[in-house]
Order: structure tokens, then sequence, then C-alpha cells
């Protein structure tokens, strides 16, 4: 399991390398001429994004466009935004969306229709093993029934579906039996039961904890990351069924510093740096204590599902397998983004299935969470500031030079390392709290290389160099993708 006790001035360098980076803005560009003269009239060609800045603008145009909007999807291999309108007779929507970088599809079902076939479904088809989800791609209801959905509720499902009018939904059959994966990153244990880890998060008291499946949390309440270990953690929030099926586990020793990151296998691991929505079309990877890691697509948004337990609402839909243990594991992309954690659905990882997914965003604010341990590691202020003033001795003791650390050496802050160190070397400002570039002619790089040293960014003993190394890498690996665990 990715959890560790390190040292706080170690975990105040880590919370540096793992930033919340939100996802880029897409500004709106305005009708007016271009700059060369030109008129904008005419069509500009879609823009060519990445899933989460699709999705970004998607959420723009939502606005924008208002009642016009019919939901949107990405297009992988295209890597564009697929917008779809409701045009009537204003053919001012249709070119907002094309200036706005997005492919523009008119099509019939507005999303309020859609929404009301939904509710519709909700009042009349409540039948375990069925759910439904707003597909953008076919502008309808994506109805998916399971293998128990046989005889006189086949037959009431099908009668709702059909009262909704024509081209408003489709039903889909389901080898499988619609179920949660209870049983499945990286392996937790509890009452009997087995589930993955999701994300590592820090609570809103500041205390380290990760989000699994709601239906783990109720089906235990302590966890432990082996079968015949001692809990680990507590479960602090759960829900399931209903609005979402998340639950925040707290781990029980506060001195834990989690890292933002999925294990997937092989000592290879990919770093979290943010919670972002899913787009439909979007490529997406999961993993899971039983199965590993798989990949596949989004294929709905805002799925109801109706387990045998109780209906689930909010979920993300896709094609990526998963089967019993992998419950609460971890949905992402390979460029860092947490999207979902596993919640059930039907079939495996031989002969594939549907899968539905509780999205981050959602149960990050519902639980009052973060991503990662950023606020647990920012805990660490008063040691890693503390590097003042053990980085201002080395003024004294590195050859009788002027070091002072100066009063602004919190972590994060300008922490000069006075102008001169030792016999004339440079202790530069450096922009994150390092004690200098240079201290004593070794490199004390400002938090890539964690400091200028372990403990106070000056070495321990602040001689003329000697001391004063680099220490070890101790930030989080950036970048995207593949990292080697350590």
């Amino acid at each position: 399991m990715s959890h560790k006790r390190i040292p706080k001035r170690k975990a105040a360098i880590a919370a540096g390398g793992v930033v919340a980076l939100g996802a880029a803005a897409i500004l709106l560009p305005n009708a007016n001429a271009s700059q060369d003269g030109a008129s904008n009239d005419a069509a500009a060609a879609p823009k060519t994004l990445k899933a989460a800045d699709a999705s970004d603008l998607a959420s723009q145009l939502a606005g924008l466009l208002g009642d016009a909007f019919a939901g949107s999807y990405y297009e992988s291999d295209s890597k564009q935004l697929v917008v779809n309108v409701i045009s009537g007779d204003n053919n001012n929507v249709i070119v907002q969306a094309e200036k706005a970088g997005a492919k523009v599809r008119e099509v019939e079902n507005s999303l309020p229709e859609l929404e009301a076939g939904a509710q519709t479904l909700k009042a009349k088809a409540t039948i375990p093993g069925t759910s439904w989800a707003v597909d953008p791609k076919t502008n309808k209801l994506l109805v998916t029934a399971d293998s128990t959905v046989t005889g006189a509720k086949w037959d009431r499902l099908t009668s709702t579906v059909d009262g909704l009018g024509t081209n408003m939904a489709t039903i889909k059959k389901s080898a499988g039996t619609f179920k949660t994966f209870v049983s499945g990153g990286d392996a937790i244990f509890g009452g009997g039961a087995r589930c993955s880890l999701g994300f590592n998060v820090t609570a809103g008291d500041g205390s380290p904890a990760f989000l699994t499946a709601g239906h783990c949390g109720v089906a235990a309440e302590q966890w432990s990351d082996s079968e015949t270990g001692e809990p680990i953690a507590t479960v602090d929030q759960a829900t399931f069924p209903g609005d979402g099926d998340f639950a925040l586990v707290k781990y029980d020793d506060p001195a834990t510093v989690a890292a933002s990151e999925v294990n997937v296998g092989g000592g290879q691991t990919v770093q979290i740096s943010q919670a972002a929505e899913a787009a439909v079309g979007q490529a997406v990877s999961r993993m899971g204590s039983t199965t590993g890691l798989n990949d596949g697509q989004v294929l709905g948004l805002d799925a109801t599902v109706n387990y045998p337990e109780g209906t689930v609402t909010g979920l993300i839909q896709t094609d990526v397998c998963a089967e019993p243990g992998d419950s609460g594991g971890s949905l992402f992309t390979q460029d860092g983004a947490a999207i979902g954690l596993t919640s059930g659905g039907s079939g495996d990882c031989t002969a594939g299935g549907e899968t539905f997914f509780q999205p981050v965003t959602t149960a990050l604010e519902a639980v009052g969470a973060t991503l990662g341990a950023g606020d647990a590691a920012g805990g660490a202020g008063d040691e890693a500031g503390g590097a003042g003033d053990e980085a201002g001795g080395a003024g004294d003791a590195a050859g009788g030079g002027e070091a002072g650390a100066g009063e602004e050496a919190g972590a994060g802050q300008e922490a000069g390392a006075g102008e001169e160190a030792g016999a004339g070397e440079e202790a530069g400002a450096g922009e994150e709290a390092g004690a200098g570039q240079e201290v004593g002619g070794e490199e004390a790089g400002a938090g890539q290389e964690a400091g200028a040293g372990e403990e106070a960014g000056a070495g321990e003993e602040a001689g003329a160099g000697d001391q004063t190394g680099t220490g070890q890498n101790n930030g989080v690996e950036g970048g995207s993708g593949l990292n080697e665990s350590h």
C-alpha cells in the first residue's frame, strides 16, 4: 500500500511536488474581427484539446448556450470536443460554439427532455438490474438491463421506454448481473470484505485519509492493508446507496503521509496531480486489486444504477471491465487526473461488461477533503519554516561569513540564506525555501532536490560545504505517466 510515515521536513518538500493543478481554463473567444482585419464570421476550425480541457470548454459552452446546449462528448482520435445543440431558428448558437473551437452537431432531444425521460424511468422502472444514462453520442438515454431482468420486469421496462416516445432511448441487454465489486489501486480488508483503495486525500481537519467505495465503507468500519493485519484506518463517512457510492476513511496514525499516486503494478506508479470531471469518449484507466490495470473509455455521465442493495445516482458509465474486489479502486487518466472510484457493474475482464464509477470531484466535495497529502504535509510548516533558524546558523559555522537565513524562511516563501556564506560563496535566496543555490560550493536546490540537506536546507552541520549537499531527492516526482515507485 502506498503509505508510510515520513519526517515532517520531508512532508513539506513533498507538498511542493504535489500541486493541485486546476484544469487549464479555456477562454471563449469574442466575436470581434481578428487582428489582421479578417472577419471571424466563418466557422473556426475545431480545436485540438486534451480531454480535461475539452471538459472545461464543454462546461463553459453549457453556460454560454443555455437551453440550446444538449450535451457534448470527446473524440479521442481527433482530440476534439463535439457539442450537441438545439438551434431552432437561432443559427447564432452554432456560430458561438464553433468560434469557441468545438465541432457542432444539431440534434433533436434537449437535455431537459432527456432528464425528464430519466425521471420517468425512475418513477416507473426502478428495477434491480437496470441502469440509465444520457448518451450524448446518440442524443438518447442509454438504458441497460442485466440478465436478471426478464418476464414481467422486462415487459415493464420496455413499455416504459416505449412510452418516452420515439428516438428518446435505446435498450441494451447485458449478459452479466449488476453488482457491487466488493471482495480489490491496493487491496484493503475489513470485516471479511476486500476492496481497493481509490485515492489518498487530506480530510477537512487536516488528517490523512483515503477515498474508496461507499458500499465498502458501510460493509466494515475498520480497514487493514493486509488480510491478517491490524486495522490502519477507520471509516469517517460513507454514502451508499443514494446520492453516490463513496467513503472517506481516515488513517489511524495521524503521522501517515500517503503518496498521491496510483500503484499500477510492476513497480510502476502514476502520479496524481488533480481531480477532474469525466468526459464522454475520454480514455481512462482503472486499477483494482483483483484485476489490476485495465483501460477503456467513458460512455455516459450522471448514470443511475439499480443495484440489489438500492439505487445509486450520479455515476460515470464506462466499458472498462472490473470484478469483485475491485470496488473503490482508482479510475484515472495517464496524465495524472483522478476521475472516479469503482462502484459496480456487470460482466468480468474476460467477457467484458459495463462498469460504473463514483465521480471523484463529487466525493471530495461531499466529504470536504482535498486530493493528495498536500494539506497534511503543509501542517509541517512550523518545522519547515524552522529551517530558517537552522539555516541561519550556517552563517557563523560556515567560515565566519554572513549567512542569516532572514525572517522569511517559511516553506514556500523566499528563504534567503544571506548575501554571503562561507568564503564568499553565494547563498542565493531560492524561490522554494531552500537554503540558497550554493553553500560552500555544494548545490542546495530549492525544492526539486529536497533543499540542502534533510533538516535545515543548509546541511546538518552547516560546515563550509562538506555537510551541505543536496540531501536525498525527497520531492514527489513530477511529470505524468508511469514512474518507478520507491
